[in-house]
C-alpha cells in the first residue's frame, strides 16, 4: 500500500508545480515534490496515514520560517491511499541518437525526469536496456513525435549529418542539439547551407555551459540546456540560479 501525495494547489513561489506527485510506503518513497522540509513533513504525514488507516487528507503548508523554508509561497497537498505507486506522466519527449559513453550518461539523467526517452544506436554490441538497435537510425527521425527534443551523439559524423538534416527538413522540433566542436559545427552548417537548409536552429556544441570532457559532465550540460529551452529560460538566467526552496 502507498500514499499518493499530490500538489493540489500552489500560490506564489513553490519548489514544484501543481500536479506533481510522489508515492510513500512504509519503507520507500517514489518521486519527489521537492522542497526539503516540505517533503520531509509530507512523508511523515503519509506514513502516519498508513499506520492509522486514514484514507484521505489535505494539508496547506506556508513555505516560510515555520517550515524552515524561504520560498514565500504556499502549497496544498492532497494525500490518498493507493494500491500501487504510479509515475509522473511524461511532460516532454527526447529522442537520443547514440549509445556511447555520453549518450548513456544522458539516458541515466533523463530516466529520473518526467520525460519519454526514445534511444537509438546502430551498433549491436552497445545493446542495453532502453536502446533500440536500428541499422539506419536516421530513418527513425520520421517516427519522432512533433515538438520532440533531439540529441545527436552518434559515433559517426556522416550519420550525425544525416540525422541533423532529416530533423531540419521536418522542422517541427523543439530542440536540435549536436555533440561536437566549433569546427564540427562550422563544417556541418556549411554543408547544410549547401543543401539548401537553414541551420540556425542547430545547437552545436550542445550544452548549457562549457563542461569538461568527462561523459557525465557533457551529459549534465546537455540535459541542462534541454531543460532551460523547455522552460523558455534565457541562458544567462539559467546559469544564475537553480529553482528551489
Amino acid at each position: 500500500m502507498f500514499i499518493e501525495v499530490l500538489i493540489a494547489e500552489t500560490r506564489g513561489s513553490s519548489p514544484r508545480e501543481a500536479g506533481t506527485r510522489m508515492w510513500v510506503s512504509a519503507s520507500e518513497v517514489h518521486g519527489t515534490i521537492g522542497g526539503g522540509n516540505l517533503e520531509f513533513n509530507a512523508v511523515s504525514i503519509a506514513r502516519d496515514m498508513l499506520s492509522s488507516s486514514r484514507q484521505l487528507s489535505e494539508r496547506r503548508f506556508a513555505l516560510g520560517d515555520s517550515l524552515g523554508q524561504c520560498c514565500g509561497g504556499s502549497v496544498t497537498l492532497r494525500f490518498r491511499s493507493v494500491a500501487n505507486h504510479g509515475a509522473e506522466p511524461p511532460q516532454f519527449h527526447v529522442v537520443l541518437y547514440g549509445a556511447g559513453h555520453v549518450g548513456t550518461e544522458v539516458a541515466r539523467i533523463l530516466e529520473r525526469l518526467p520525460c519519454r526517452l526514445t534511444w537509438f544506436d546502430s551498433r549491436h554490441e552497445l545493446a542495453q536496456p532502453g536502446v533500440l538497435i536500428e541499422e539506419e537510425p536516421a530513418w527513425m527521425v520520421d517516427q519522432a513525435p512533433r515538438d520532440a527534443f533531439h540529441l545527436v551523439m552518434t559515433h559517426s559524423h556522416p550519420l550525425d549529418l544525416e540525422i541533423v538534416e532529416r530533423v531540419l527538413r521536418r522542422g517541427d522540433f523543439s530542440f536540435l542539439g549536436l555533440i561536437g566542436s566549433e569546427t564540427k559545427a562550422a563544417k556541418f552548417r556549411a554543408r547544410l547551407r549547401a543543401r539548401g537548409l537553414d541551420a540556425s536552429a542547430l545547437v552545436c556544441p550542445v550544452g548549457l555551459f562549457k563542461a569538461g570532457k568527462h561523459p557525465a559532465e557533457v551529459a549534465v550540460s546537455a540535459v541542462a540546456q534541454i531543460l532551460a529551452r523547455r522552460a523558455h529560460v534565457p541562458v544567462g538566467r539559467a546559469l544564475e540560479s537553480v529553482p528551489g526552496a
